[in-house]
């Protein structure tokens, strides 16, 4: 069974990091709304625009999902 993209940012946590996906990860965890079973783009990227204001940009999203897709 495949991950969702929820699944797959949870196993970038890493509290003590300041890389950016880790960054996303730790705040991700922290948002009650995220969507944790989509593994839709555009309805995370739609979230992520108008409710995540602890992403400073989206393209460390980008980077994320890339990322997602090479490994799911």
């Amino acid at each position: 069974m495949r991950k969702s993209f929820y699944q797959f940012l949870m196993t970038k946590r890493n509290p003590g990091s300041t890389e950016e996906i880790a960054e996303f990860a730790n705040n991700a965890f922290f948002d009650q709304s995220f969507p944790k079973q989509s593994m839709d783009f555009d309805e995370l990227s739609k979230y992520l625009e108008e409710n995540a204001n602890y992403l400073p940009s989206m393209t460390i999203f980008d980077e994320a999902w890339t990322e997602f897709i090479e490994t799911n």
